[in-house]
């Protein structure tokens, strides 16, 4: 990999983690601040535009008469282009997520979640309503905002400690910045593993260090994409104490995507379920175009939580029924629900 490459991974890689400023940031929001922040979502929906195709297509014939005279014909690009019509993914989704407040997304595959959630962080635009994290809106790579991504995307070249010191926001003083880096790694339980390359760290380590590198500018709102999908069961398990860990030491905003039901009811003060509504207009039940919020339920209790709680066992099968999941409950002479009732029910 070129120098120039390097460079240019690594400044993409801070800016989504939050560690580089972008164009269009939020002024008016310090980096590294302790702060917990609302984000509110007001009607706002999300259509994408279909890819245009098209063929270009060029002849020319040329030759010369026997005078010498020069003579052609040209056919100019001529192209055509098709269009399937505008997808809309999101719609009227509005919501106030509250300072300090873990809130779960949940959702079918291609609903629209990790959209909701690069929207949340300035990395898309809504086509219709608003964001607002404290107060003010959105901008491009929002500085009040961290990523935790699904894979850890760790630079192979730098060491565990440099990598978390990506998250670190610029401008940062050297030794501040390693005394930062130092604390969170400890908080990971990472710190014997600092000079280690990625290479030479399982992947449930990897993602510790990710997860420190997304808190290196302790961000106000803290948004992550199903941040443990790619772990076996008993490591995501592990990761989620450790994520509750460093909630309980830095109670920052969370916005959790995940399509793990469990891991919902253990994390999070509240769960949504984005889905598709059927028109009110419609005789056939036919869904409305984009997914929207179609239930909510606040999850008793105090974390952490008892994973094998009757109660949260009741809850996982309502949210399985909201997903069109059939809980098979008649098979125990419970009637399946086929939907999220408002807690308390």
């Amino acid at each position: 990999m070129s120098a120039s490459t390097a460079t240019s991974t690594t400044a993409r890689l801070a800016a989504a983690a939050g560690g580089a400023p972008g164009r269009g940031r939020a002024a008016s929001a310090p980096a590294g601040t302790d702060a917990a922040f609302a984000v509110e979502f007001a009607g706002l929906g999300r259509t994408f535009a279909p890819a245009s195709t098209g063929t270009t297509r060029a002849t020319r014939t040329a030759g010369r008469t026997g005078t010498g005279t020069r003579t052609g014909t040209s056919t100019g690009a001529i192209s055509t282009t098709a269009s399937a019509g505008a997808r809309p993914v999101l719609r009227d989704v509005s919501l106030t997520v509250h300072p300090g407040e873990v809130l779960a997304i949940l959702g079918t595959s291609g609903c629209g979640k990790s959209t909701l959630l690069r929207i949340a962080g300035g990395l898309d635009s809504p086509s219709a309503g608003s964001v607002r994290i404290d107060g003010s809106p959105v901008t491009a790579f929002d500085t009040r905002c961290a990523v935790g991504f699904q894979e850890p995307r760790l630079l192979p070249w730098r060491t565990v400690a440099a990598n978390v010191a990506l998250g670190l926001p610029r401008g940062t003083a050297r030794e501040s910045g390693r005394a930062r880096v130092a604390e969170l790694l400890d908080l990971v339980g990472l710190t014997a593993f600092a000079g280690h390359r990625p290479a030479a760290i399982s992947g449930g380590m990897a993602q510790r260090a990710s997860l420190a590198r997304a808190l290196a500018r302790n961000p106000g709102v803290l948004l992550l994409d199903e941040p443990f999908g790619a772990l076996d069961a008993l490591t995501r398990m592990k990761m989620q104490d450790l994520l509750l860990d460093v909630h309980a030491a830095a109670p920052t905003t969370v916005l959790l995507v995940t399509h793990d039901v469990d891991e919902a009811l253990q994390l999070a003060d509240r769960v949504i379920l984005l889905g598709q509504e059927s028109a009110p207009s419609e005789a056939d039940g036919s869904s409305r175009p984009g997914a929207t919020i179609v239930q909510q339920l606040t999850v008793p209790g105090n974390r952490p939580r008892d994973r094998g709680s009757a109660e949260l066992a009741e809850l996982r099968g309502r949210l399985l029924a909201g997903l069109g999941i059939n809980r098979h409950g008649d098979a125990r002479g419970v009637a399946t629900g086929t939907s999220i009732p408002h807690f308390p029910y």
